[in-house]
């Protein structure tokens, strides 16, 4: 394989398939599994589209053509036209090392301006009092940290300083690092949860089946890191899976479609009639620390934004009224 991911022919083997190909430049550049699944995804979409043409016979005109269908038939929305778009761009420039010239005519989705949906503390003291078990704990951890719920389950032992409350979000968003306030409500909590996963990681280490999934090459710098207790997930799934990649059996983090369940199900408990999903968690949080007086700075750093101006969405949905107007009905 090139240094560029790219795979080299051998005289006595044949070559590897397109989408082998986008698989070996994904996997060696570290994206993850879901950036991965999503390239090819589209680079399928893209070949149908076209006829099952191979990619090295269509042009930049091909690839408007396919993004123009994504927002005129397929009406998707601008952020999904747009991932659509880089995994092109990764296929042609990664992968088939053709340099596309500047892609025009391309109908743009439109990209709406819309708050995010805040719940109320009522609201979310009702919805987190009806969350129970291990999704409910994140839950819990999800409302009191700002962290986005992949942050959530993918948190590891390590990650977690019950003693300075803080936690450690490691590759976040944009492959950063940040840290965030471990709530005083949820030590005793953690604690507890911290006890039975140690029990569950010494039934698997008796069993001789412990064993994690290690970012970048650290299963090769620490052989024994896997299976060491600070680099296993905080919050695991009850059974094994088959890595995707890899094809070992080993226990995963856990189920993040658990936790959307979970909060779903507590908010049509607590009669709240706005969506409401882990995400919006992650609003409330934010909304509420401004409420109480902090800084958009500080609020800025625990959600992990690089710019400030993402962070400043949330000064537009305070509940004080309209931009904080008092109404003159207030003042009769």
């Amino acid at each position: 394989m090139t240094e560029n991911g790219t795979s080299i022919e051998s005289p006595n083997r044949p070559a590897p398939k397109l989408l082998d190909q986008v698989r070996d430049a994904v996997r060696i550049r570290h994206y993850s599994i879901r950036t991965e699944e999503a390239y090819v995804n589209w680079i399928k979409r893209f070949i149908l589209f076209h006829g099952k043409q191979h990619p090295r016979q269509l042009d930049a005109a091909a690839v408007s053509a396919f993004l123009s269908h994504l927002a005129v038939d397929g009406k998707v929305s601008a952020s999904t036209q747009n991932q659509a778009l880089s995994a092109l761009l990764f296929l042609y420039q990664k992968v088939l090392e053709i340099d596309l010239p500047r892609i025009g005519d391309v109908v743009r989705a439109k990209r709406p301006q819309r708050l995010p949906t805040v719940l109320s503390r009522k609201e979310v003291y009702a919805l987190l009092d009806r969350c129970a078990g291990t999704a409910g704990l994140i839950t819990c951890l999800l409302y009191g940290t700002g962290l986005r719920l992949m942050e959530g389950v993918r948190l590891r032992v390590k990650d977690v300083d019950v003693a300075r409350a803080e936690l450690i979000v490691r590759d976040g968003k944009g492959g950063k690092d940040r840290v965030t306030v471990l709530p005083q409500a949820l030590i005793a909590p953690m604690q507890a949860h911290l006890a039975t996963r140690r029990a569950l990681h010494a039934d698997d280490v008796r069993s001789g089946t412990v064993g994690v999934w290690l970012p970048d090459a650290l299963a090769k710098k620490y052989p024994n890191a896997s299976s060491e207790w600070g680099w296993q997930y905080l919050f695991v799934a009850s059974n094994f899976s088959a890595d995707p990649r890899s094809g070992i059996r080993r226990r995963h983090h856990y189920n993040e479609k658990l936790v959307q369940r979970e909060v779903r199900r507590a908010a049509l408990a607590a009669g709240i009639v706005r969506p409401a999903s882990p995400h919006t968690l992650r609003h409330s949080f934010a909304t509420h620390l401004l409420e109480s007086g902090y800084d958009i700075r500080t609020v800025q750093e625990l959600l992990g934004h690089a710019d400030v101006s993402t962070t400043m969405i949330y000064t537009h949905v305070l509940n004080r009224g309209g931009r904080g107007v008092r109404s003159p009905l207030d003042a009769m």
